[in-house]
């Protein structure tokens, strides 16, 4: 088995280290935040000093970073991954950044004798926590190989999705479907609770109908319409990956008129107190700025099978 390196132990990146060293993994660890550290430790893991030491006790490397930014700095810094490199290792980078930093890192990578994956990550936090996440692959066949056994020890779902960089192009797509989704149904329904119509009444409409979609029916009963906006993946973050996608359109000379209006609702909602809530609660920073009550189901209700 492998020796693997966790870069990034922040809300998702904690719950997928967890699950690659209770599978049985050899794993060292590094994070800025010491007690991210210690709760690796006290699983059995290795703290390692920073990316070099990281990639000096490491055969594969994993990074789970905020943004491009991180993750360049990390891997093409002065004292970062590839400058402590050795033929041979790999880097999954499972960050949510701009296409070309993946693309980026493996012509970088390519000249040291290491190989780039690209594997963000599909789900919530809750998700990275109980192994079930969803991985949207970027890899040669060799590599995909390679990894498979990681991915499989922290989550459920595997996507091989093409060459090194279509991974986090997948995520791109999917994000601006699962993202804007969140404002549509915001608006529709702000509109129903001004109408005074019956919340639950609604809900069963729209259910039954093609106007349904995941995020109303899967994630918003157990976060906004239950009350909890505890941040399963925050409206900042959102924010950012619309803000990505839009970057990644225009280079491509693809409109997105609907992602760029959305995208400055978010930035609206992440003005006031709602940069760290979940992004369902796009429901009540609409509903609040509209003066409308929050849309709640009542206590116990389940969407329908």
């Amino acid at each position: 088995m492998e020796t693997v390196g966790f870069i990034g132990l922040g809300r998702m990146g904690g719950g997928m280290a967890a699950n690659l060293k209770k599978k049985g993994f050899d794993l060292a660890v590094h994070d800025i935040n010491p007690a991210s550290v210690r709760k690796l430790e006290d699983l059995g893991a290795r703290k390692a000093n920073g990316a070099a030491g990281i990639t000096q006790a490491s055969d594969v490397i994993i990074t789970v970073l905020p943004s491009s930014v991180e993750v360049e700095e990390t891997v093409l810094g002065a004292d970062g991954i590839l400058a402590n490199s050795k033929p041979g290792q790999l880097i999954m980078d499972m960050s949510t950044v701009d296409p070309r930093t993946t693309d980026k890192l493996a012509v970088a990578a390519a000249k040291k004798g290491v190989t780039v994956v690209d594997a963000p990550i599909g789900r919530l936090a809750w998700h990275a926590d109980r192994g079930q996440s969803l991985f949207m692959v970027g890899a040669s066949d060799a590599d995909f190989k390679r990894v498979e056994p990681m991915l499989q020890a922290m989550g459920t779902t595997i996507f091989h999705c093409g060459k090194v960089g279509t991974g986090i192009r997948t995520k791109l797509v999917n994000n601006l479907l699962a993202i804007t989704l969140c404002q549509l149904n915001a608006e529709a329904l702000a509109l129903s609770q001004r109408f005074g119509l019956d919340l639950t009444k609604t809900l069963d409409v729209l259910y039954n109908t093609t106007a349904t979609n995941g995020q109303l029916k899967i994630n918003w009963p157990n976060k906004v319409l239950a009350g909890d906006i505890e941040a399963g993946f925050t409206i900042d973050l959102a924010h950012k990956d619309l803000s990505l996608i839009l970057q990644a359109a225009n280079q491509e000379k693809v409109p997105m008129p609907m992602v760029a209006a959305a995208r400055e609702m978010f930035s609206l909602a992440r003005s006031g107190k709602h940069a760290s809530s979940d992004f369902s609660a796009m429901a009540d920073a609409l509903c609040e700025a509209a003066g409308i009550e929050r849309p709640r189901t009542p206590k116990g209700w389940k969407p329908p099978a």
